[in-house]
């Protein structure tokens, strides 16, 4: 006969393993669910292919996906070809060793890739861009932009004649619209907006707004303040400046420089463009980067004719594009370089091309990790400044210093020479 002590020992023995076994379950799944990780960590969202080269894509990953496409591509290595019920082309890409593809046409493909060809692990988008040789700059440039429209920054109140605070623009107007239009008048600047406001006289008026890619229409009667003056109680802003560096120039004499886009200081959102200028620009000075506090160069620009790089025509979140002027294209004594692309990046030794000063320099860095799966267009890759000159004038990369880079990468005894767009 059990005793009261062997029974409830049992039970004791019994809840242990209960616990030991669910520790057990939740280990193998959080194994499980690592080794996912890193597997769909292996694989960029996007990969990009240059039109009418073979390249090689190896990301040693136990997975393969159908890629989707209309026109015919050319490939070899781990795939093999089939038509599908739809009539589209489909190809099947083994990732599991290395895989050569090319493609002749610029176009965008999807492929699903699963693991071991059963497991849905991630949407792949595959772009084929044009295989274009590029000039590096490290140009140092004034950036001066019109948006357009005219951007509201903020909406609040003001005391009317009355003493009562009105916010005349409230429910009506947010931070990070854009005033197209007042009355069926095109509205082009902050100061033609203000004065219309100004000679309402408190009649309702019709605003066209852009909001968030969509435009319509809304009402709102102007209130007059303490002084007479009508007001809609909000802040706008139509124009940006600042300096950055130029990245590179094309065969066509185009230019893409900063590497991001053109924000709003107060909203955060990507600025709507209208026109936009280069300037050459000074490097005054420079604040040393630390811990926590990036530093940056401080240029100064003279707004003259005189002084036009080129034109800005896009800001978008990759950075800003346009065309120079001849002058900028012949000042520049680099050759062209072929592109690379973010998988074809190793960690190992670079160079980077900027401006402290009147004279572009050459500075070693190194890429010390590369992050693949980042989709955020501006980062996913850490590079270490190495250069002792740079380091003593800058503390390391400060903002609007980044611009080429030019790998060279001796660990693996091969190198790759040209611009990685990443």
């Amino acid at each position: 006969m059990k005793t009261d002590d062997s029974i409830n020992c049992s039970v004791r023995i019994l809840t242990y393993r209960k616990i030991l076994y669910i520790l057990l379950a939740l280990g193998v799944i959080l194994v499980m669910f690592s080794l996912y990780y890193t597997l769909w960590n292996r694989v960029p969202s996007t990969i990009m292919v240059k039109a009418g080269v073979e390249q090689t894509l190896d990301f040693a990953l136990p997975a393969s996906g159908k890629l989707h496409r209309e026109d015919a591509v050319e490939t070899s290595g781990n795939v093999r070809k089939y038509e599908s019920a739809n009539g589209m082309e489909e190809v099947l890409i083994d990732f599991s060793s290395p895989v050569i593809v090319k493609a002749n046409q610029v176009d965008t493909y999807t492929m699903k890739l699963k693991l071991f060809g059963v497991i849905p692990l991630k949407d792949v988008d595959v772009k084929v861009i044009q295989d274009v040789k590029l000039k590096p700059a490290g140009i140092p440039i004034g950036i001066y932009v019109r948006t357009s429209g005219v951007l509201v920054v903020a909406v609040g109140d003001f005391e009317g004649e009355d003493g009562q605070m009105c916010e005349p623009a409230k429910y009506v107007l947010q931070a990070g619209d854009y005033i197209l239009e007042m009355n069926d008048e095109e509205i082009t600047g902050k100061k033609q907006l203000i004065e219309n406001i100004s000679h309402s006289e408190g009649q309702e008026i019709v605003f066209k707004i852009r909001r968030d890619g969509e435009e319509f229409l809304v009402r709102a009667k102007p209130k007059a303040n303490k002084s007479g003056e009508y007001k809609m109680g909000i802040w706008v802003r139509d124009n940006a400046q600042g300096v950055g560096t130029m990245t590179y120039i094309d065969e066509n004499g185009g230019f893409g420089a900063l590497g991001h886009g053109i924000n709003d200081v107060d909203t955060g959102t990507l600025m709507e463009l209208d026109t936009g200028t280069l300037y050459h620009t000074e490097i005054i000075g420079i604040t040393r980067g630390r811990s926590g506090s990036p530093g940056e160069l401080t240029g100064f620009i003279e707004y003259d004719d005189n002084n036009i790089m080129g034109s800005i025509t896009k800001n978008t979140a990759k950075g800003i594009f346009g065309s120079c002027c001849e002058e900028t294209i012949a000042a520049n004594g680099y050759e062209y370089m072929p592109i690379g692309l973010k998988h074809e990046i190793e960690i190992g030794d670079a160079q980077i091309f900027c401006s402290l000063g009147d004279v572009v320099k050459i500075y070693d860095v190194e890429v010390t990790d590369i992050h693949l799966e980042n989709d955020n267009i501006n980062r996913g890759i850490i590079i270490k400044i190495t250069d002792p000159e740079l380091l003593a004038v800058t503390g390391g990369i400060v903002q609007g210093m980044f611009t080429s880079y030019n790998g060279s990468n001796n660990r693996k005894a091969r190198k790759i020479k040209g611009f990685l767009m990443f």
